[in-house]
C-alpha cells in the first residue's frame, strides 16, 4: 500500500477542499463535542466536476457531515468523489462510523485533509475505506482543515480547549484607565471581527474584576448571529457578581456559568433561581487552579475559550501556559501615563508563539500568533 501523501491531490482536489474548509465554518461553536466538519460529494460525467452532496456537522453534534452530504446526492454519489476535512469516524457510537456510511453510498473516491488524533478514530477510518477499495488520499490542505478544527484538536490531543486571549490595546500598549471602566480602544471594523470570534467559539471567560468594572453582557451583537453568542464564565472566587448584573439578567437566554469553590455553595441559590449555572474549581491558595478549571470544561464539551479578562485574568494564563493563540487588537490613538499596562503586546509575545497572521482593520492593527506544537 502506497504512503499517503499531498503530492497525489490535483490541483481540482484543493480547490474543492478549500470549499469544503469553507464550508465548515458554519457551525463553529454549535456542534458540542464534535468538530464542525465538512464534506462534498463531487462528480463528473464528463462535463466537468459538480457539487451533488454538501454537508456539516449539525447543531448539537449529529448527524455528522458525511451521512448529510450523501443523503443530498443520493443516488449520484455512486462512482463520486467525497471531500472531508477530517479523516471519517470509525467507531459506532449513537450513530455508525461515517466510514461504513461512505463505503456503501458507492463512493469510489475520498481526498480527506486533517487527521483524527481520537485513538478510535485514528487511522481506522481511511484503512476502513481503503479495504473496501476505495481510492483515498490524504493530508489535502491538512494544515488549513486543522487551523479550522485546532478547538476540537486541542481538546483531543491536550484534554483541555483551546485558550484565544484577545485583548484590545492602545498604541502606548495599555489596555484600559484604572477605574474607568471600559474604554473605547478599536473602531467599528475591529470589534465586528470581535463578535465574530464569539459566534464561533464555544465559551468566553472573564475575571470578576471586569465584571465589576464593565458590566458586560459578552454576547454577539452581530445581526443575525445573536443566537451564536457563546456560553459565558466569569472567575469569581468569592461570589461577588451582582444578581442585578447584565450577565445575570441574560443568563436564562445565554448560558452563564460561575466557578464555584467548595465554600460557596450556601451563596449559589440565588444565582441559580436566576439561571445561573456553576463549575466547582479546585483553589491553590486564594487563586483559582486554571488547569484543573480548563480540564473540567474540556469535560463539558468546551472546545474553543476565548479568554477577555483584564490584565489579572490574562496574566495569570500566561502564567500556566495554558494561552494558546493570541489575538490582539491595536488601536491607533494612546492612552498615556494613567493607562493600564498590557500584559502581552506585539514586541513582547511569550515564548514559542509566533505570528500567524496579521491585518488592517480601519485604523486598528491585528496581530494573531499561535504556539507552535
Amino acid at each position: 500500500m502506497s504512503e499517503p501523501e499531498e503530492t497525489a491531490a490535483s490541483e481540482q482536489d484543493r480547490r474543492f477542499m478549500a470549499a469544503a474548509i469553507r464550508y465548515s465554518r458554519r457551525n463553529l461553536g454549535l456542534t458540542g463535542t464534535n468538530p464542525s466538519v465538512g464534506t462534498l460529494i463531487v462528480r463528473d460525467d464528463g462535463d466537468g466536476p459538480r457539487i451533488v452532496g454538501r454537508g456539516v456537522t449539525h447543531i448539537g453534534g449529529r448527524p455528522h457531515a458525511e451521512p448529510q452530504a450523501l443523503d443530498e446526492a443520493g443516488e449520484l454519489a455512486r462512482g463520486a468523489t467525497a471531500y472531508v476535512t477530517l479523516e471519517p469516524c470509525a467507531h459506532h457510537g449513537r450513530t455508525p462510523p461515517c466510514a461504513e456510511a461512505l463505503i456503501t453510498s458507492g463512493i469510489t473516491r475520498v481526498v480527506g485533509a486533517a487527521s483524527d488524533p481520537d485513538p478510535r478514530v485514528s487511522g481506522r477510518g481511511y484503512a476502513m475505506l481503503r479495504e473496501a477499495g476505495i481510492e483515498v488520499v490524504e493530508n489535502v490542505l491538512a494544515e488549513e482543515a486543522a487551523d479550522q478544527l485546532r478547538g476540537y484538536l486541542n481538546r483531543s490531543s491536550k484534554k483541555r480547549p483551546e485558550v484565544i486571549l484577545k485583548l484590545a490595546l492602545s498604541a502606548d500598549g495599555k489596555i484600559g484607565i484604572e477605574g474607568e471602566g471600559q474604554v473605547a480602544i478599536t473602531g467599528a471594523i475591529a470589534r465586528r471581527q470581535v463578535h465574530r470570534l464569539r459566534a464561533e467559539s464555544d465559551a468566553i471567560l472573564i475575571g470578576i474584576g471586569t465584571a465589576l468594572a464593565d458590566d458586560p453582557e459578552l454576547t454577539c451583537r452581530l445581526e443575525g448571529l445573536e443566537a451564536r453568542s457563546p456560553t459565558r464564565i466569569v472567575l469569581d472566587r468569592n461570589m461577588r457578581l451582582p444578581l442585578d448584573s447584565r450577565l445575570v439578567g441574560s443568563a436564562r437566554k445565554t448560558p452563564l456559568l460561575l466557578t464555584s469553590a467548595a465554600d460557596c455553595e450556601a451563596a449559589r441559590q440565588p444565582f441559580a433561581d436566576q439561571g445561573v449555572g456553576f463549575i466547582a474549581v479546585d483553589v491553590e491558595g486564594r487563586e483559582i487552579a486554571i488547569p484543573e478549571l480548563l480540564e473540567d470544561l474540556a469535560e463539558r464539551g468546551i472546545s474553543t475559550l476565548i479568554v477577555e479578562g483584564g490584565a489579572f485574568t490574562a496574566e495569570a494564563f500566561l502564567a500556566e501556559h495554558m494561552v494558546d493563540r493570541l489575538a490582539l487588537y491595536v488601536g491607533p490613538a494612546e492612552i498615556g501615563e494613567r493607562g493600564i499596562p498590557a500584559p502581552v503586546t506585539p514586541q513582547d509575545v511569550p515564548h514559542g508563539m509566533v505570528l500567524k497572521r496579521e491585518a488592517q482593520y480601519g485604523p486598528d492593527r491585528y496581530f494573531e500568533y499561535v504556539r507552535e506544537g
